[in-house]
């Protein structure tokens, strides 16, 4: 049988991972995904969608979301640079308290548990 569907619905020889490597010229979407957030600059934050627009993969929000789900905890990315549409932390605590202050630490405001992504997101159109 060529596409196995485990419960969750993921395939497990081949189809959807396999079709987006192709797609993406080799790359599979995790490596993609990390690839475009190892890029954000220190002091600045990206939405899950355009983390998704960077890594050449538009409209796939929830993929990144999952993908960094998926981070091992020792991971060097800066996850904590990622944030919603509305410029607010989706992690359940005690990440958002984590996110919280690495955010902090590198001089991200947040008022009322929100960035001020007209003033923090990257990129600024002309950046790339």
């Amino acid at each position: 049988m060529r596409n196995k569907t485990k419960k969750n619905g993921n395939s497990a020889t081949s189809g959807p991972d396999k079709a987006q490597e192709t797609v993406t010229g080799g790359h599979d979407a995790t490596s993609r995904i990390c690839l475009a957030l190892a890029q954000v600059p220190s002091g600045r934050v990206v939405t899950y969608g355009g983390l998704a627009e960077l890594a050449g993969l538009p409209r796939a929000a929830r993929l990144v979301g999952q993908t960094l789900r998926k981070l091992p905890k020792d991971t060097r990315l800066p996850w904590h640079r990622v944030l919603n549409a509305q410029g607010r932390i989706s992690l359940p605590e005690p990440g958002a308290q984590r996110q919280i202050r690495r955010l902090e630490s590198e001089g991200i405001v947040l008022i009322k548990g929100r960035v001020d992504l007209v003033h923090y997101r990257w990129p600024q159109p002309g950046e790339l």
